[in-house]
């Protein structure tokens, strides 16, 4: 419930967001281990349409874990700057804000025209001489609903996407290569997530740092904050997400008629057109009864709370003092949290600034931070 309201709009059309098709991609034999490959095709990557970056990308498919711990197959992109670089490469994980909740918003899916949001802000990390790889997320590209702001899913589908990276034989690529998590709004939630999963998921990656903003770190408080507001739309993207996660919640028996319509234009949109229908609604305008009120709904979307864990690696945090969709007081909470666990945090507070103007200012401060880990510079905490 976190990126791109009607304030985004500017950004979404700086950035021409538009529905494509999906990548093609070859068949490759079915793995089992996390990160393990299942297909891989050369893609490319454009940050705006027609615009040549001198790289190579690969549409891939690749293990993951569901929220219950299951095993799935995630979709992305691996993203190589093409300079020759045959010795030790980083790599960044980024989780990538709100795009929609249909297959045509994927990154993966836009990346070849030039129509994907933040495309720019992961071209700028790119140029850094990293590969990165951008996972598209349960649900995103692949079969199935997208389990949008279900945390510990996008945590691990980022982790896993470092891992395949590291499996696709890029020269200079490979299980030795350092790591950094890089997102911001829901790519904050996800980027978090995987901070805090890494010691226990995936202590292989050699993490250096994560660096995150914007993030949703407690959905229940995102909704009351979002509730009859510009957001309000992305609290019902939020509630589809949980439900494919986790069906027995039930989502439709919640929803009345007009609750029903509006979560299934949703699920067929992107979020520059589903924020602008998703404004300024109440809960209780689309529900029969509350969901968010019900002790089984609460558990879930406790079980995305972030803060509840030490991330085992440094981790850059940021958050506008003035973001109208997810609370600066939502942010200080999760540096506080962190900070209370002995966590390595080094908290940015951008003044008057909301959302937007967040990631765009947060960016690159962001993506030095990690580039300072990468070259082994002590981080500097300020809990």
């Amino acid at each position: 419930m976190h990126v791109r309201t009607r304030v985004a709009g500017a950004i979404a059309a700086a950035l021409l967001l538009s529905a494509a098709t999906p990548t093609a991609f070859a068949d490759a034999p079915a793995t089992t281990a996390p990160g393990d490959l299942v297909t891989q095709s050369p893609t490319e990557f454009h940050p705006l349409p027609g615009q040549w970056t001198n790289t190579k990308a690969w549409h891939i498919t690749y293990r993951s874990t569901t929220a219950k711990g299951g095993p799935n197959v995630v979709s992305g992109t691996v993203i190589v700057p093409n300079d020759g670089r045959t010795g030790p490469r980083p790599v960044v994980t980024y989780a990538v804000g709100t795009v929609g909740l249909d297959d045509s918003c994927a990154p993966s899916a836009n990346f070849p025209y030039g129509t994907a949001v933040e495309a720019t802000l992961i071209n700028q990390v790119v140029q850094k001489g990293w590969a990165v790889a951008v996972t598209d997320y349960e649900g995103l590209g692949t079969p199935g609903e997208h389990t949008y702001t279900v945390g510990r899913a996008e945590g691990t589908a980022v982790l896993d996407a470092a891992r395949a990276a590291e499996r696709l034989g890029i020269p200079g690529v490979d299980a030795n290569s350092p790591v950094g998590i890089m997102g911001y709004s829901q790519g904050g939630q996800a980027a978090s997530w995987a901070a805090e999963l890494h010691d226990s998921y995936a202590p292989d990656l050699l993490v250096k740092g994560t660096a995150t903003g914007g993030v949703p770190a407690d959905l229940m408080k995102v909704a009351s904050s979002n509730d009859g507001g510009l957001g309000s739309g992305l609290i019902f993207m939020a509630a589809a997400g949980q439900n494919a996660a986790f069906p027995e919640l039930k989502l439709d028996s919640y929803l009345n008629t007009a609750g029903k319509a509006l979560v299934g234009y949703f699920r067929t949109n992107c979020v520059a057109i589903d924020t602008t229908v998703g404004s300024f609604k109440h809960i209780t305008d689309l529900t029969v009864k509350d969901p968010l009120r019900q002790p089984d709904w609460q558990a879930r979307l406790a079980e995305s709370k972030l803060g509840t864990h030490r991330p085992d690696a440094p981790v850059y945090l940021y958050h506008g003092t003035i973001d109208e969709l997810i609370p600066y007081s939502v942010g200080q909470q999760l540096r506080s949290d962190w900070c209370a666990r002995d966590a390595n945090v080094e908290w940015h507070a951008l003044p008057l600034l909301g959302h937007i103007g967040g990631v765009t200012a947060g960016g690159v401060p962001a993506a030095n931070w990690l580039a300072e880990r990468f070259a082994g510079a002590a981080p500097h905490p300020n809990c």
